[in-house]
């Protein structure tokens, strides 16, 4: 055979594999476990870390006033150092929708050795102890959760013995970038962590979306979150690990009735969203860095380049493979884009979307050694990510 052909043959192989192998990542039947109500519902507090979201809150922050919880909850707001007014609206907003009680917060600009929102997180979490309450819900400020989201919630972590509980919240789709980029990044990072490994108990896989995390306050002490991931970029893999190295119990699925409202209409926005922690992910190896590039480069792009290269050259068997690669590719895509109610011919677009990836992690990469470090809300980050100090 040619070098093309066992190029695609390579590549179909690999699909195999991830196919059945992965913890059949591409499910997307991960929803909230069986549940039921609870005897006592236990007392939350909703901590809410926000830095410059005045254009989010008048959405996020009222479906949090109105989520119809049976036990006692409420909301800390955390205003990090916003320029847009995001504290002084919340205050507005507490005074004139109805629902759970409101406290806004400002802890001025972060300590050394703090990233991202955890700054904020912190500060929320202290505010939030002193009401002794036995979960905390950490929720972003572009999160909107039903009103029996918490409710739910509670119930699924007692009813599952869980220390941490979290939904992928489902990310908006309705600029063409939106549907082209936003179905893949979930898609992408269940395959990095299959949430059915993340699920089994006494599995070594961890991880956690950030946007909505219920979390047993005794298992956050026992954790010593935040502080043991102060430094984490990836805040919420590092809070799941932390969590779990610590004796707890997680979760992770798809959300239903959890949505973030921001908008990423122009593949800039995608583009940061992604390349801000992506060299990250990789722990800023150029060695991991090469070896992703190369991986990408094999399972996404050369099904459609050897399917291509076969038919124009007449190799029948490069033609094959590579087809079949594709086919199994678009295969394992369907349940995401069906979950994010997308038409199905996207599927075949995937090595595409993947490129696009591939692209934004070089320039994370690039960003790095520039100096730029990953950022968040325009602060930036150079210190390489640590790991959870246990």
């Amino acid at each position: 055979m040619s070098a093309v052909a066992w190029i695609a043959v390579g590549s179909l192989v690999a699909w195999v594999w991830l196919l059945l192998g992965q913890g059949f990542f591409w499910r997307t039947g991960q929803r909230l476990p069986s549940r039921a109500d609870p005897a006592h519902w236990p007392s939350v507090a909703v901590v809410v870390p926000a830095r410059d979201e005045a254009d989010m809150l008048p959405v996020s922050l009222p479906s949090l006033m109105a989520q119809d919880y049976p036990g006692h909850a409420e909301i800390f707001l955390v205003d990090d150092c916003s320029k847009d007014g995001t504290g002084d609206l919340a205050r507005e907003l507490s005074v004139r929708c109805a629902g759970l009680p409101v406290t806004v917060v400002s802890p001025g600009e972060p300590q050394p050795g703090w990233t991202g929102k955890l700054w904020a997180v912190r500060h929320g979490i202290a505010l939030a102890r002193t009401r002794e309450p036995e979960y905390l819900l950490l929720t972003d400020a572009d999160i909107a959760h039903e009103p029996d989201s918490l409710r739910e919630l509670v119930a699924a972590a007692g009813s599952g013995g869980f220390d941490l509980v979290s939904q992928m919240a489902r990310l908006r789709v309705e600029s063409v970038w939106e549907r082209l980029v936003v179905p893949a990044f979930v898609y992408f990072f269940s395959q990095l962590y299959p949430f059915r490994w993340v699920n089994r108990a006494g599995s070594r896989t961890a991880a956690a979306a950030g946007g909505c995390v219920l979390l047993r306050t005794d298992a956050a002490v026992r954790a010593r979150v935040p502080e043991s991931i102060r430094q984490a970029v990836i805040d919420d893999v590092s809070l799941a690990r932390a969590v779990q190295h610590s004796g707890g119990r997680i979760w992770l699925g798809l959300a239903e009735r959890v949505d973030s409202v921001r908008p990423y209409p122009r593949l800039a926005d995608l583009w940061r969203m992604v390349s801000r922690s992506a060299y990250a992910q990789l722990r800023h190896s150029p060695l991991v860095l090469l070896g992703t590039v190369l991986g990408l480069a094999v399972i996404y792009l050369a099904p459609p380049v050897t399917l291509l290269a076969g038919l124009l050259g007449g190799d029948p068997p490069a033609a094959w493979a590579g087809g079949a690669a594709w086919a199994v590719m678009a295969g394992t895509y369907l349940p995401m884009l069906g979950y994010y109610r997308q038409s199905l011919w996207l599927a075949p677009l995937l090595p595409f979307t993947a490129l696009l990836y591939l692209l934004m992690t070089v320039d994370s990469a690039v960003q790095h050694y520039r100096g730029r470090g990953a950022a968040w809300k325009g602060r930036t980050y150079t210190r390489p990510e640590a790991a959870p100090d246990q």
